[in-house]
């Protein structure tokens, strides 16, 4: 078994143990592959999964063409700059990171119509982080009803990157707070689905606290590039 093969088992048994520990069901993830060449994006939807995060719009229209025969399922997890967003809406399955009504807009009037309607999450600053991107807790149900009022958007739930503090409980009630934020909005919108928060170092955690989707790259690929 090569190392990718070996830590993609694991990462699949960490995730099971994780769901069955806090009596959850199973959490989807999704393989963050950030300059990664596209043969190990290849090699790792050869074992299985379809799935793939990337944080640039650029890098990932490359990636995309290349792989278009695969069948894969592209995510945007990365800020979305309002002059990528006809690039984004062609190219992407879903887009977490919509933090702003104008993004939505956009991503809407560009959303070529013979696609399926684009997957979006609404990216919270759930630790109100001034270097990061993400809407306010409180400006959620705003944001989620202007999205759901866009034919070529479909609004799934949350996203957030909490801040990395070394404090696990912490993140714990970050993580908390944000699948609090996940169940009022579900409230007014049943047909949300999506919490995606917990990265490589804590997703077990986030998943014990309710995250549906998981985003794992250094886990998977190793350590990152430079790049």
């Amino acid at each position: 078994m090569n190392p990718l093969s070996q830590a993609f088992t694991a990462v699949l048994q960490s995730l099971e143990n994780a769901s069955v520990q806090a009596r959850r069901p199973p959490a989807r993830l999704l393989a963050v592959s950030k300059t990664q060449p596209v043969e190990a994006i290849a090699a790792l939807a050869a074992l299985g999964q379809r799935a793939f995060g990337e944080n640039y719009v650029q890098e990932a229209v490359t990636k995309v063409r290349a792989l278009a025969g695969l069948d894969l399922e592209w995510h945007l997890i990365g800020h979305l700059q309002s002059n990528k967003c006809r690039e984004a809406a062609e190219c992407f399955d879903w887009v977490q990171s919509i933090d702003r009504e104008k993004l939505a807009q956009s991503l809407n009037r560009f959303r070529p119509g013979e696609r399926a309607a684009l997957n979006v999450l609404i990216q919270v600053n759930v630790d109100g982080e001034a270097s990061k991107s993400g809407c306010a807790p409180e400006q959620i149900p705003e944001l989620a009803r202007a999205i759901a009022a866009l034919p070529r958007l479909r609004l799934r739930g949350l996203m957030a990157i909490p801040e990395p503090a070394p404090d696990a409980e912490h993140r714990r009630d970050a993580f908390r707070r944000l699948h609090g934020l996940f169940e009022s909005l579900h409230k007014d919108f049943p047909d949300i689905d999506t919490l995606s928060m917990g990265m490589s170092e804590d997703f077990p955690l986030a998943i014990a606290e309710g995250a549906t989707m998981v985003r794992v790259g250094s886990k998977l690929f190793g350590a990152r590039s430079k790049a």
